[in-house]
């Protein structure tokens, strides 16, 4: 049935939804001071242990590979899933949508996350998505829940019917005012080929540069691996996949990190879909949240790429200079050459002490590939971040013509 025969038999319930169930315009306030009071797992955590034999695989659903439950957190999904109706309704939706005059548009931009039972939260932004031109801070947020394949988000001055393929928005009489088509972002510096002189961390072929490490059975690097050189300046390129964990959230969901210097957290989490948090995807681990929230939905590859200038020493042990970080996240700076006073959450102590570059294992499945570094104190870094051949390549030709 197409959508616009859905729509007289959901529109009125999407948008007399009961006062305590329609999102407010101003949520609950999350200070920095409360989110970073939220106990992190330290860095070098193992693995938590699952008691009993494992069960036999269900030949039907062959999921041994690609899905685990987590205790208190739910299936941990590390490839799509095939029988997820909700996971077909996540993502990045983007349109134009009428302003109320007449023969005028603006671009609005949606992200959909879908929670546990059944239900979602959404993220709507004037002007486009994060990271986009024209994007704007301003938001409304939503929420809604599944019917059958498709979903209504209520909560803003109109209504929302979600489809695989994209979405209706309603107003209160029933009037179309646009509609928003999937899209599927790819970060500019996804596949970005080490330059001249940096050090290959992993390229799929071996886990000789890491300590504590293990590779999956598709060439992935798994979390909890340890740098085994040591830097100094650098600058680091990571590219990484959460897994789809629709029934955890907050720290419990895609949780892992950047451990720098193994004292400095910038953090990776399965952000999509929320505001800037001071323990989200792109922040400095309860230290300053990052500009913007460029976590893409998870299962889709990410990239992290950070320039990190570690603090100065004098000869009797007192710091001179903080710790400086500028970080991309999907190609997007979200942090701006900010100054470190300290180690971040359960980073190290901080010392004149070289340490290795960890990558946080937090009990989640998460999968990274192509790391490499640059060594500023022995290579002469170019631009950077680096842009993947094909984005390096449209540059070129943009800047032709």
């Amino acid at each position: 049935m197409k959508l616009r025969f859905r729509l007289n038999s959901f529109i009125l319930a999407a948008l007399i939804l009961p006062s305590n169930l329609i999102a407010q315009d101003t949520p609950p306030a999350t200070t920095d001071a409360a989110a970073a009071s939220e106990k992190e797992v330290p860095q070098d955590a193992a693995e938590k242990k699952t008691s009993g034999k494992p069960k036999k695989a269900d030949s039907k659903k062959r999921k041994s590979k690609t899905m685990v439950v987590l205790p208190g957190k739910g299936p941990a999904f590390t490839e799509p899933p095939t029988d997820d109706l909700n996971f077909d309704l996540m993502g990045e939706f983007i349109g134009p949508i009428s302003t109320g005059q007449e023969n005028e548009y603006e671009s609005l931009g949606l992200q959909i996350r879908p929670l546990a039972d059944n239900s979602f939260q959404a993220i709507a932004y004037f002007g486009g998505l994060p990271g986009q031109q024209k994007h704007r801070s301003e938001m409304v947020r939503m929420i809604g829940q599944r019917s059958d394949d498709f979903l209504i988000l209520s909560g803003g001055p109109w209504a929302i019917i979600v489809e695989k393929s994209g979405c209706l928005i309603i107003d209160r009489k029933g009037q179309q005012l646009g509609r928003l088509e999937r899209i599927e972002r790819v970060s500019p510096t996804l596949h970005a080929k080490a330059p001249a002189g940096a050090v290959v961390m992993f390229d799929g072929s071996g886990v000789d540069q890491f300590s504590n490490a293990k590779m999956s059975e598709e060439g992935l690097l798994l979390e909890g691996s340890d740098f085994k050189p040591m830097f100094q300046d650098f600058n680091l390129h990571v590219e990484f996949r959460l897994p789809y964990m629709p029934q955890a959230d907050g720290q419990q969901r895609g949780n892992s990190g950047l451990y720098l210097q193994s004292r400095y957290e910038c953090q990776i989490l399965d952000s999509f879909g929320t505001e800037t948090m001071i323990n989200g995807m792109g922040a400095l681990y309860q230290t300053k949240k990052p500009e913007l929230n460029m976590s893409f939905p998870p299962l889709v590859w990410q990239t992290y790429d950070v320039q990190f200038t570690a603090p100065r020493w004098s000869s009797d042990g007192a710091k001179i200079r903080d710790a400086h970080i500028t970080s991309w996240v999907n190609g997007v700076k979200v942090q701006d050459n900010v100054a470190l006073p300290n180690k971040t959450g359960a980073g190290k102590a901080e010392e004149p002490l070289l340490l290795p570059i960890r990558l946080q294992n937090h009990g989640d499945p998460v999968r990274f590939r192509n790391i490499w570094v640059i060594d500023r104190g022995l290579t002469v870094a170019d631009e950077f971040p680096v842009l993947s051949p094909k984005e390096a390549e449209t540059e070129k030709k943009a800047a032709e013509k």
